[in-house]
């Protein structure tokens, strides 16, 4: 299941990801955190595996918002 996931997130960062994909904004970053979400997804799942790096992963998420001042959030 591991595997699976951290596929799909990789698909999702090649294709769709606005700071590393193909519909990339060029130099200029969006995510406010360091790395990226979807980073940090795939590294939750590998170290914690899916069900707990899933709930990390997820409240990572909804603490982005436009207001949250730019840091390093490492799993």
């Amino acid at each position: 299941m591991n595997k699976i996931f951290i596929a799909v997130i990789t698909t999702y960062q090649k294709i769709f990801s606005p700071d590393i994909g193909m519909f990339a904004h060029g130099s200029r970053r969006v995510c406010v955190f360091y790395p990226t979400c979807s980073e940090y997804a795939k590294m939750a799942i590998q170290k914690y595996g899916f069900v707990r790096g899933i709930f990390k992963s997820t409240w990572r998420i909804l603490r982005c918002h436009p207001w949250q001042k730019k840091h390093v959030d490492m799993p």
